[in-house]
């Protein structure tokens, strides 16, 4: 028989650690010293206990081991075969290809790449049913674990204009759904965390847009793909990612939608810096691993230099690198769930499905999340949120080391720029205000530049 580590001590309750607690503390206040408040309204307490915890919230069922997904964007199709050859040999599980038009040919694309164990994505920033079909006819053909990804409210969100409008997008996407046999539909959750949401606006928002879908396309009948950013926050990310995966089956359940949701999640680019890049590569390992013990389906890390480098073999093989060692040589694939039962994991994870699942609620009450966003009160909320975490960076209360605090005066990037790392602007008519993704940097970063010699 098993012999249990602690029987031999007796147990202490919440309420006796509470007391020793406040002991120790010789008077000062036990909520003004040691409790603090999250951004979303979370009072985080200095020790959780199983007296606290009610439920105990699963990830998921299905234990696979996350998929590393490495992205590459169709500008050549040969040299993009190439590439999607090169990172599966050197370690890459899953290829997402980001394709531009609907003038590419899958059948060249798709030359000679394995097909046993890997997963293919296409990611569309189009709408085409004759694409999708001939997609869709192909990975029948060939036996090709495919999936579509397409998102005609995340193009509305973050463009501010539809592909073609309202009524016709949701007409081809209808179209879709009953004339193919792959998944098809995509939530670009991303975009709310990298301009600036909240957590319980990220959830809140990303579960009002799956829930447009399931109203207006009534025969879903494959997974849905959600996107999702994670951030440094690691304890907050991890419960956040669970929360996100409980509230769809909550939402599915209403809908007779039986599918589990195929979480990809990728490093948020929000905090990412110009100045001192290598730094980016401690962020980006931190964000995965909450992914990892999040439950993410398929993670694709962030290139170091990828604000301001075009892609390239050297950020793409040290990025996949980082996930090579979280799974091979860390044992995240050894191990099913890790982070189920961590008391403080399972708070947060219920405090933040709540709280979303009241905003939720809240937006379905008021004409529903494209409605809101046509009225402009999403981005006023997101806008919000993102306006007090750029003052605390501004004041130096959140720091991005290397950046707005211990930089180095040294440094030197105005001639290393292939890319725009800032904010675009494009002034253009649009249907409603898009949702612009913003890193806290940008400001600090553009005043360092124009100082460059």
């Amino acid at each position: 028989m098993a012999e249990h580590l602690f029987d031999g001590f007796d147990p202490v309750s919440s309420k006796q650690w509470k007391q020793q607690i406040q002991y120790e503390l010789k008077g000062a206040n036990y909520n003004d010293t040691l409790v603090w408040e999250s951004p979303e309204g979370i009072k985080v307490k200095p020790f959780y206990h199983n007296d606290d915890l009610d439920v105990k919230f699963a990830t998921k069922e299905n234990t696979t081991p996350f998929e590393i997904l490495q992205n590459i964007y169709v500008h050549d199709v040969a040299l993009s075969n190439k590439r999607a050859l090169e990172s599966l040999k050197r370690g890459a599980e899953s290829i997402r290809f980001t394709i531009q038009n609907e003038n590419v040919a899958i059948t060249d694309l798709m030359q000679n790449l394995p097909v046993k164990n890997t997963r293919y994505f296409f990611y569309l920033p189009f709408l085409s049913i004759d694409f999708v079909k001939n997609s869709n006819a192909y990975a029948l053909k060939n036996n090709i674990d495919c999936i579509i990804q397409i998102d005609s409210i995340g193009q509305l969100v973050k463009d501010g204009n539809w592909f073609g409008n309202l009524n016709k997008d949701f007409e081809e996407l209808n179209n879709i759904a009953e004339n193919t046999s792959l998944p098809f539909l995509t939530i670009n959750a991303g975009t709310y965390q990298n301009a600036g949401a909240n957590m319980v606006q990220q959830l809140a928002y990303t579960l009002a847009h799956v829930n447009e879908y399931f109203n207006r396309i009534p025969k879903i009948n494959h997974p849905i793909t959600i996107e999702i950013a994670v951030g440094t926050n690691y304890f907050f990310e991890i419960a956040k990612i669970r929360a996100m995966r409980l509230l769809f089956n909550t939402l599915a359940k209403a809908y007779n939608h039986t599918f589990d949701c195929h979480i990809v999640v990728t490093p948020t680019k929000r905090n990412k810096t110009l100045y001192d890049y290598n730094v980016n590569m401690l962020r980006t390992t931190t964000e995965c691993i909450s992914a990892v013990l999040g439950g993410a389906d398929s993670i694709t890390n962030l290139p170091y230099d990828a604000l301001y480098h075009k892609d390239n073999e050297f950020g793409d093989r040290i990025s996949r690198n980082q996930l090579l060692i979280l799974k091979h040589e860390s044992y995240f694939d050894k191990v099913s769930n890790p982070a189920d039962g961590s008391y403080y994991i399972e708070s947060l994870t219920e405090q933040l499905a709540e709280k979303s699942l009241l905003l939720f609620k809240d937006i379905e009450a008021n004409s529903g999340f494209i409605t809101q966003l046509i009225e402009g009160k999403i981005q006023k909320k997101i806008g919000e949120s993102a306006a007090k975490e750029q003052e605390l960076f501004d004041s130096g209360k959140e720091i991005l080391l290397g950046t707005n605090k211990y930089h180095n005066k040294n440094d030197r990037m105005k001639h290393d720029l292939e890319l725009f790392p800032f904010v675009k602007q494009n002034p253009r008519k649009t249907l409603i205000t898009p949702i612009i993704e913003k890193r806290l940097a940008e400001k600090l970063e553009q005043e360092r530049l124009s100082q460059e010699v």
